[in-house]
């Protein structure tokens, strides 16, 4: 399958004369990619994964002789790694976050036994458990790629899709795309940091780590 992005909406994609199908959105190495350039399917993708992972485990999760401690870090090493799996080149919106966030202190609150109703604080739920934000997770893992591709030479292939550009795609109605390059401006800008600190891999790790 290939994704249809391009003007000439009748051009065929063929191999051994056999018309390849074309379609808005298929799924490639576990992510899911939409002929638009989005990333709703996607991140709804991994928010359902997680949900999948969690519900297989949720007899341990959801045990109260179990220490929520212990759950937490079941959670850190098989949930969230599910949620964010090839997070680190999205160029997410609120709307994403907060979808992952909502979902994240769900399975958070209901391993401690609690729900909304309880009104017990985010916070005081993530230090019962040792589980650090998933957005704060997101955004570690987001820096920690863009560190490793500024560290590559200049003619590395990473390095290149940096200025990639694809002809023929056309820009679609409403407002303009938000690119992975803006977020990551916003992640240097929240944590005072700068794109020459990459450089040095020991410090810009440190500065970027998120402990949980």
């Amino acid at each position: 399958k290939f994704s249809d992005v391009l003007d000439e909406t009748d051009a065929e994609v063929r191999l051994a004369a056999q018309v390849i199908p074309k379609k808005e959105s298929f799924k490639y190495l576990g992510a899911v990619i939409q002929g638009s350039g989005d990333i709703d399917d996607d991140v709804t993708h991994r928010v359902g994964a997680a949900w999948m992972k969690w519900r297989l485990a949720s007899g341990v999760l959801c045990d109260k002789k179990i220490p929520p401690k212990l759950k937490g870090k079941f959670y850190r090493v098989v949930v969230r790694p599910a949620m964010l799996y090839g997070a680190e080149c999205w160029p997410v919106k609120n709307t994403h976050v907060h979808k992952m966030h909502v979902a994240e202190m769900r399975m958070l609150r209901w391993m401690c036994g609690h729900t909304r109703s309880d009104k017990i604080r985010n916070e005081v739920i993530r230090e019962k458990v040792g589980v650090a934000s998933v957005v704060d997770k997101l955004r570690e893992a987001r820096l920690r790629w863009f560190g490793h591709v500024k560290r590559r030479s200049a003619d590395a292939p990473v390095r290149r899709c940096e200025v990639m550009v694809v002809e023929g795609t056309r820009r679609g109605r409403g407002r303009p795309k938000k690119y992975w390059e803006e977020v990551i401006r916003q992640d240097l800008a929240m944590l005072h940091i700068t794109e020459d600190m990459t450089l040095d891999r020991k410090e810009w790790r440190s500065r970027i780590k998120v402990e949980g």
